[in-house]
């Protein structure tokens, strides 16, 4: 046996005997129902746990190969060599394991939700659990691991490689947003903490574990792939500890349920089991590394502690919770995910808060990714302008009020306050987060090439900025009729009704609108590189179609008699602003309102740069001329000689 096989082989002992001994300790583990209650049998109730415990290995294994091989081991081209190829390989057998895994994961859930033996199951049993949401995201997860798996056979192209890398990552997306997160309230930061956490934690993992591969096949590439996880890692580390944190606070009701419960309990060992890992980990393989060697034994060590704490992890999922499934008690609270906010006042518009999970994870790594680069570029000695970081850091506070702050909150239950958070989101905010130049500032800090020939992050981001669909979406007028036709298109159809009844509705709205908004004032005063260099005059005519068809669409509001999402709003049944048509004309004369003050600072903004493109222009010219010694101005002069000559002769 390998040593590879072995070590995988502990691993996966290692992590299942600390999903047995945490399920039994948390009281999550499965036992005989009494006579009468429909019961799987307690083959069904362990194969659930564990089938769970190996789907998420195997995406881990996924996820590390293909991170490895895109990332962390240095190339020599545009497409993986020798030990790449290999992980690339391996990635590809673990997502077959993922695969099949995920379809045996999905038949057993079948039996522990119905509470029938597996021979007792029907296909009324299967087709009934495959229309709820649980089931689907089982079998979204079988087909992406699927596809990955079939890719990866196909594809060796570094940036390909990238790709499957955040398909694998996506993959993960539908069971961490429909899961145990889901049923109790705080459901948008409850879901999305948890996918932050998973993923954090996967890419923690699985660099590591692919790390420690490498070393076991010797390869002299083992340093250099080492020092960029370990940037990684640090990054992923501090996810998971505040994704836990939220996800955690969530669950628990008060101090006592930290220290009085099983769950509480287990909580505590995985925080302490991370903190341990994310410091002492982190500090013995820099200090090991500097010495030379003791690395693989630090890893393997390492990765035993990690599987062990996966199944704890798995565990803490089939743990009653102290919160427990009832917490939303009305109609109401299912439809927002938690109580109705009192009347708004002006105090509760500017210090309220929700736990909008899209918001606050756009806010906080939006924050903290700038801020890292712009300390970056500090500590080598380059300078940043420090209106740029201004600029982007009062997009993020426009987007935090306009998400998780007291409008935000006031968004879900007033058309009038949707309205003002959507102009925010999609005409405010993208203009301070424009004029900051994220990526100008991702290109000065990305890591570059480790040798010749390395396709490194920023070479991808410099690859996808001038890509062809790149070229696209930033064409004059792409921009334009995303950002107008989809006033139109949301708002005078059914579904705005639609994405306001779903959690995960609202938050697709948010997304779009500061990605619409974005990538409109990209194209009209962005500062970052772009495939098109596109004249003043051009965005200045960009901006004047704009205009009339956004003030159309306010008036069109406010002169409807008809209410939108008319049903969802009756569900709410608030006792103010009773008036739903009244509510709805505020909400268009806002969006009049708040769309042309914004429009008419960036038209102000194109003539600026429009003026300062022709002073740019107009000394690039005189440094020419003076190199050239007035070479123009004296051909300028000899062609007005020769006129006045040829004009004498033709005197009589």
């Amino acid at each position: 046996m390998t040593q590879t096989l072995r070590d995988t082989t502990v691993g996966f002992v290692v992590a299942g005997l600390s999903l047995i001994a945490f399920l039994v300790l948390g009281g999550g583990s499965p036992e005989q129902a009494p006579v009468g209650i429909a019961d799987p049998g307690l083959l069904v109730g362990w194969a659930v746990p564990l089938l769970k415990l190996v789907t998420d290995l195997a995406a881990i294994a996924v996820v590390g190969f293909l991170l490895g091989a895109a990332f962390l081991l240095p190339s020599s081209g545009p497409e993986v060599q020798g030990l790449s190829v290999q992980a690339v390989r391996l990635a590809s057998r673990w997502a077959t394991v993922w695969s099949v895994s995920s379809v045996l994961y999905f038949i057993v859930k079948v039996s522990d939700v119905f509470g029938v033996p597996l021979s007792g199951q029907t296909w009324a049993f299967i087709s009934g659990y495959a229309g709820t949401s649980n089931g689907r995201a089982i079998f979204l997860q079988a087909l992406g691991a699927a596809v990955i798996a079939v890719a990866t056979r196909l594809a060796l192209g570094v940036r390909s490689l990238a790709v499957l890398l955040g398909v694998a990552l996506a993959t993960m997306a539908p069971i961490a947003l429909t899961g145990h997160s889901a049923s109790s309230g705080s459901h948008g930061l409850a879901t999305t903490s948890l996918f932050l956490h998973i993923v954090g934690a996967t890419i923690w993992v699985g660099g590591l574990a692919v790390l420690g591969w490498v070393a076991i096949r010797g390869s002299k590439r083992l340093g250099a792939a080492t020092a960029r996880y370990s940037t990684l890692a640090l990054w992923a580390f501090v996810v998971v500890a505040a994704s836990g944190a939220v996800n955690a606070l969530v669950r628990l009701r008060n101090l006592s349920d930290v220290f009085g419960t099983s769950y509480g309990l287990l909580v505590i060992g995985k925080v302490v089991a991370l903190l341990a890992l994310g410091v002492l980990g982190y500090q013995q393989r820099r200090r090991i590394i500097a010495a030379g060697g003791g690395f693989l034994r630090l890893a393997i060590t390492e990765l035993f502690v990690m599987a062990a704490a996966v199944g704890l992890a798995v565990a803490l999922s089939r743990t009653p919770t102290p919160v427990g499934d009832g917490v939303l008690q009305t109609p109401v609270e299912e439809l927002l995910g938690g109580p109705l906010p009192a009347a708004p006042t002006v105090l509760r518009l500017l210090t309220g808060w929700t736990g909008n999970g899209v918001g606050i994870a756009i806010v906080a790594l939006g924050t903290a990714l700038y801020l890292r680069g712009v300390w970056a570029m500090h500590r080598r000695g380059d300078k940043w302008p420090v209106g740029r970081t201004i600029s982007w850091l009062l997009g993020m506070v426009a987007v935090a009020w306009a998400t998780f702050g007291g409008l935000g909150e006031y968004s879900h239950v007033l058309f009038s306050a949707h309205m003002a958070s959507h102009m925010l989101l999609s005409m405010v905010a993208p203009i301070f987060l424009v004029l900051g130049a994220p990526m100008t500032l991702a290109l000065r800090t990305l890591p570059g090439p480790r040798q010749p020939g390395d396709i490194s992050p920023r070479a991808m981001l410099l690859s996808f900025l001038h890509s062809r669909f790149s070229r696209f979406v930033t064409h004059p007028l792409f921009g334009p009729v995303m950002f107008v036709g989809s006033l139109y298109g949301l708002y005078f159809t059914g579904l705005f009704e639609t994405l306001m009844s779903n959690h995960w509705g609202h938050a697709i709205m948010e997304i779009h609108f500061l990605a619409v908004g974005l990538l409109f004032y990209y194209v009209l005063i962005g500062i970052d590189p772009a495939p098109r260099a596109l004249a003043p005059i051009a965005r200045f005519g960009a901006l004047l179609v704009t205009l009339p068809f956004h003030a159309f669409f306010a008036v069109a509001l406010m002169s409807s008699n008809v209410v939108f999402a008319l049903d969802y709003w009756k569900a709410l049944d608030r006792p103010y602003r009773t008036d739903l048509l009244a509510d709805q004309y505020l909400g268009g004369g806002m969006a009049w309102a708040t769309g042309e003050v914004p429009l008419l600072l960036v038209m102000i903004a194109i003539l600026f740069q429009w003026f300062r493109s022709d002073a740019r222009e107009a000394k690039r010219f005189d440094r020419a001329e003076d190199r050239n010694e007035d070479a123009a101005l004296e051909a300028y002069n000899a062609h007005l000689r020769d006129l006045a000559d040829h004009g004498r002769r033709r005197e009589p």
